[in-house]
């Protein structure tokens, strides 16, 4: 009988994609998660401001999230970015980044909650 997952099954965190992208280091892997989180918040904040270079953040969030798995985050992200080009609906596509990013977080903190 296989035995059940550490952390719970998220859509929110592809943990084998994660998982292959550190070769299998728990330390890297736990690194490049707080890294994340640390650079998402500071993207999120820019982002509720509107800055002149609001795609190219949401750029950035975008190709961070799919570096480690955050499928959903990254696809917010493009979203968001095509709002922006778009001007349409860049408030809508804003607050569906923000719930990505929030669950997320939740998967990322469960894996760093079990990988003590």
């Amino acid at each position: 009988m296989p035995s059940p997952p550490l952390a719970p099954i998220s859509a929110s965190l592809d943990l084998a994609y994660l998982r292959s992208m550190t070769l299998g280091d728990v330390r890297l892997e736990r690194e490049v998660l707080e890294l994340f989180k640390a650079q998402t918040r500071d993207l999120i904040a820019k982002l509720a401001a509107q800055p002149a270079n609001a795609r190219e953040l949401a750029h950035t969030l975008k190709g961070s999230a799919r570096a480690i798995g955050a499928f959903e985050v990254g696809e917010a992200a493009l979203a968001l970015e095509g709002a922006m080009r778009e001007r349409k609906h860049i408030k809508t596509s804003f607050k569906a980044l923000e719930i990505c990013v929030a669950e997320a977080f939740a998967a990322i903190d469960a894996v760093l909650a079990n990988s003590n």
